[in-house]
């Protein structure tokens, strides 16, 4: 995988969670999970390396607060565009 996409799981018709994928070097494995804001959970690889983010709440987690923790961890923040299914969900 090279592109960062996201992925949306429903429950009923509404929203359960979502799960932005950003591997684009790393194995692709989870070896470590960290919680990294309210309602965000981020997975790492063997290397230390942020693999995909964890969106436990995707009503209430917002565009912003996504780029934030993006930006702290050194991955390239996500476009609008690329998150817009979350707002849509």
């Amino acid at each position: 995988m090279k592109d960062i996409y996201l992925e949306i799981t429903y429950r009923k018709g509404r929203p359960l969670a979502a799960y932005l994928y950003l591997n684009k070097w790393g194995t692709g494995k989870s070896f470590e999970t960290k919680k990294v804001g309210e309602g965000l959970i981020m997975d790492y690889d063997e290397t230390g390396w942020p693999i995909g983010l964890e969106i436990t709440s995707p009503k209430t987690v917002s565009i912003t607060k996504i780029n934030e923790v993006l930006k702290k961890l050194n991955v390239a923040p996500v476009s609008e565009k690329e998150l817009l299914p979350l707002k849509a969900a």
